[in-house]
């Protein structure tokens, strides 16, 4: 399928297809020159501000870094009612811990419902240490496969 064959969801669509929770993955910006570290993470969707939230390992035996103000990608995709689908977001992320941001993310939070745990840690997620993000996405990209009745 080329390009110009996409069909992109309208943000109604889009918010159906993301629900308010799912997985998929994050691609974070490296030095130039690099490839982006892309991992496997779970998410929350917040319709109402168009926000993903996001629960991602952190510490020094993680390598991915600081994480506050990095600019990422975050791509989901799957299969619904027989067509393919697919959402790219692009952004910065923000620690929920800020203080600046602390109110509207519990508020957000509270509208995602619960983020899956995905367990891809090679040892239990209780002696993983975890801090909360969201991307404040810039774009947002999206496709649904075309119909093939004529």
């Amino acid at each position: 399928m080329s390009d110009t064959d996409a069909v992109r969801m309208d943000d109604d669509e889009r918010d159906e297809f993301l629900g308010r929770s799912g997985t998929g993955v994050i691609s974070l910006a490296t030095p130039a020159g690099e490839p982006p570290h892309s991992v496997p993470v779970s998410y929350g969707y917040d319709p109402v501000e168009s926000v993903l939230y996001f629960r991602l390992s952190v510490g020094p035996d993680r390598g991915k870094g600081d994480l506050d103000g990095r600019e990422a990608t975050f791509v989901t995709y799957g299969e619904r009612d027989g067509r393919w689908r697919s959402v790219a977001a692009s952004g910065r992320l923000v620690s929920t811990t800020d203080e600046s941001v602390a109110a509207e993310t519990i508020e957000g939070l509270e509208r995602t419902g619960r983020i899956p745990i995905v367990d891809v840690f090679g040892e239990p997620t209780s002696e993983v240490t975890f801090a909360f993000y969201r991307l404040d996405a810039e774009r947002f990209t999206t496709r649904i496969e075309r119909s093939m009745e004529p």
